[in-house]
């Protein structure tokens, strides 16, 4: 194959792949953590399934590895390609698959916010001391799972499994419903609304 021929394809591979992957402003909470380990809250501004935007009060360095968590998407992992006034841009690492799914994700995120749907009038988010947290299930088994997000009325719980949508589980002495799945974890509503000081006591 010619080379001009070859350099035409990949430069139309690569306008097609930003067509179908385009950037969608989302304004969604999460943390990070950077090569040191250290973990940091963030919020993004924009998002696509290749890349995304961050406000954080760390911004790490260009080419600096990425593991973040973000709410209602899970965890994505990357480099940071651009430094930002207050915050950082970086790459989604993620296979085509995970792209397309991610991207159908950001549409709907998109237009939630957009129509400001029920789901998007949460409880105030709330972050406890305590990151890691006992997850009983209905058959007794037991788990711990990493508090990726957490609000009031509910949580976003990185575990290694996935009980069924509807299960009752205990975080802690929390009672909770599984109402959402995604790639890391699950998605939880208590059974009544918290107080900071509550969630504290009984994830312990």
């Amino acid at each position: 194959m010619p080379i001009s021929q070859a350099f035409r394809q990949r430069s139309q591979a690569r306008q097609h792949e930003r067509r179908r992957f385009q950037r969608v402003r989302v304004n969604l909470l999460g943390r990070f953590m950077l090569e040191d380990r250290q973990e940091y809250p963030c919020q993004t501004t924009d998002m696509s399934p290749g890349s995304m935007a961050l406000i954080s009060p760390v911004a790490g360095r260009i080419g600096e590895r990425v593991i973040a968590y973000i709410d209602h998407v899970g965890r994505v992992d990357g480099t940071i390609m651009r430094i930002l006034d207050g915050g950082f841009a970086m790459t989604i690492n993620a296979t085509l698959r995970r792209k397309d799914k991610l991207a159908a994700k950001l549409t709907w995120l998109a237009n939630r916010q957009g129509l400001n749907l029920p789901e998007d009038r949460r409880h105030d988010r709330t972050m406890p001391n305590i990151t890691v947290a006992s997850v009983t299930l209905p058959d007794g088994r037991e788990y711990q799972a990493k508090i990726i997000d957490m609000s009031l009325s509910g949580a976003a719980l990185a575990l290694e499994v996935q009980p069924p949508l509807g299960s009752p589980i205990m975080i802690g002495r929390l009672r909770a419903q599984v109402i959402r799945h995604f790639e890391e974890g699950i998605a939880v509503e208590f059974a009544s609304v918290q107080t900071p000081s509550s969630i504290e006591q009984n994830l312990t």
